[in-house]
């Protein structure tokens, strides 16, 4: 007998792992409640990997326009969860980093996506969720490795 999955070409795999991911994202979040933009829980989460860095970037980073990734800062930092800091670099610009604030508001945001899964998750087998675990580490892995090769 064979397994329909190990005969499963892999960009038929990671294409359903892209698609499957945006999917899980969306029910967690419907299922936390939150209110806030996704758009704003990305550029939290670009800040934390990749801060402080300069507008431009966070924005292409964050998959939004310039003008748009200008509004999100500008309410995290009146919310007090990221802030402008000079550039060295260059006096004229500036590099957003994320702030403690911030930091936690991920955190808590990130906890409540979690929690909010629990139950669709509640019943699988010991194995199953050891599944899950090794290939999430697989996936941050890679992930890690292109972000690291990406910066240089």
């Amino acid at each position: 007998m064979t397994d329909p999955v190990a005969e499963t070409p892999l960009i038929t795999v990671l294409g359903d792992l892209v698609s499957v991911n945006h999917r899980l994202t969306r029910v967690a979040a419907r299922a936390a409640g939150s209110g806030e933009s996704p758009a704003v829980w990305r550029t939290l989460s670009a800040l934390s990997t990749n801060g402080p860095i300069r507008l431009g970037e966070l924005a292409e980073l964050s998959r939004v326009s310039q003008p748009t990734a200008t509004k999100l800062v500008d309410g995290l930092v009146a919310r007090g969860w990221a802030e402008r800091r000079p550039d060295e670099r260059d006096a004229r610009a500036s590099r957003i980093g994320i702030t403690a604030e911030g930091s936690a508001a991920l955190v808590h945001w990130r906890s409540q996506l979690a929690t909010a899964l629990l139950p669709l998750f509640a019943d699988l087998s010991e194995s199953e969720a050891d599944t899950i675990a090794r290939a999430v580490e697989i996936l941050r892995e890679r992930v890690d490795r292109q972000e690291l090769i990406v910066k240089k």
